[in-house]
């Protein structure tokens, strides 16, 4: 458990605990494919900013662990089905659960997850949270749809790649954090706040996650390196070099992205440093990071607010 996983503990293991509840089936392989995801461990982030989020506005009730679910479920369905559209074998240093299952029983857990998380949604009962979060679902389907209609684009800018990220990743970060605050009664200054502090949040998140597919360690990341661009997906460190590599070198990372072929990964991975799109895309999220503090300034100072702080650190100096 990580530091800022303790000052929420008990909160953290109550939402553990209804995880486990609520993945309840009469159905015994959607209890298997369930707990196995969630066995899988994770730093289960996204529940967590609702914790801490809600405690740091002073929430009392118990709604809250709810929420936390939740995020959890459409986070943990949203993988599934990531996992089976990008053929993927490993997350989390085991067998994704269509290499053990198959495509066709992830797909449809993965559903599974969607309706429970909603059926969730409506006992909390809150009209806010149920626009907000059925709000941020469908942006997530459609930024995984636009990311497979830019798969395999060398032309795609840095532009398109963001709003990319901004809706497959950070929306589910702003979700827990704006959701949190509604529940917690914030005003309209606190809300917008902690939702752009999610949104650079998960922004960062996802920059540090797309850098450490040049750079990072398989046995740490807990999956395969180059999986970016063997699916044609031309991240950020990759359009970085597109824009500074010598012509024979972008030719190279070019033919790599339309044709999805990670083979010479080693050396693309050797242009992508020396271009400094590492560099490049450290900055921004390191930029993401400190925009991402200035919107707790809207809260009290306190354990709580000192966690959100080091959760937007984590996120920036993480190596898995």
């Amino acid at each position: 458990m990580l530091p800022f996983h303790r000052v929420a503990a008990d909160d953290f293991q109550a939402v553990n605990d209804l995880i486990i509840r609520q993945l309840y089936s009469e159905v015994p392989l959607v209890e298997n494919i369930g707990h196995y995801l969630i066995e899988a461990g994770g730093k289960r982030l996204r529940p967590l900013l609702v914790l801490l989020v809600a405690k740091a506005l002073g929430y009392q009730d118990k709604q809250h662990l709810d929420l936390a679910v939740i995020i959890e479920f459409i986070h943990t369905a949203t993988l599934l089905h990531d996992d089976v559209v990008d053929t993927s074998t490993l997350r989390r240093g085991r067998p994704t659960a269509n290499a053990e299952w198959g495509n066709a029983p992830s797909v449809l857990v993965g559903d599974f997850l969607y309706s429970r998380a909603f059926q969730m949604m409506v006992a909390i009962a809150d009209m806010e949270v149920m626009t907000l979060l059925s709000e941020a679902t469908n942006t997530i389907a459609e930024g995984e749809v636009q990311q497979l209609v830019n798969a395999r684009d060398a032309s795609l800018g840095e532009a398109d790649y963001r709003r990319v990220i901004e809706k497959k990743t950070a929306v589910l970060f702003a979700a827990a954090c704006e959701g949190a605050a509604v529940l917690a009664g914030a005003n309209e200054t606190q809300r917008q706040a902690m939702r752009h502090y999610g949104l650079q949040v998960g922004t960062a998140f996802q920059l540090v996650d797309d850098a450490l597919d040049y750079q990072g360690d398989a046995a740490d990341l807990g999956k395969n390196l180059g999986d970016d661009l063997a699916e044609g997906k031309p991240t950020l460190p990759l359009i970085h070099a597109m824009r500074n590599a010598p012509a024979d070198d972008r030719k190279l990372i070019q033919k790599a992205i339309e044709n999805a072929d990670a083979s010479q990964l080693q050396q693309i991975a050797a242009i992508v440093n020396t271009s400094g799109g590492i560099e490049y895309t450290l900055a921004e999220a390191s930029r993401a990071v400190t925009a991402a503090e200035q919107h707790l300034e809207v809260l009290e100072a306190g354990p709580y607010r000192q966690a959100l702080i080091d959760i937007a650190r984590f996120a920036l100096e993480r190596q898995h």
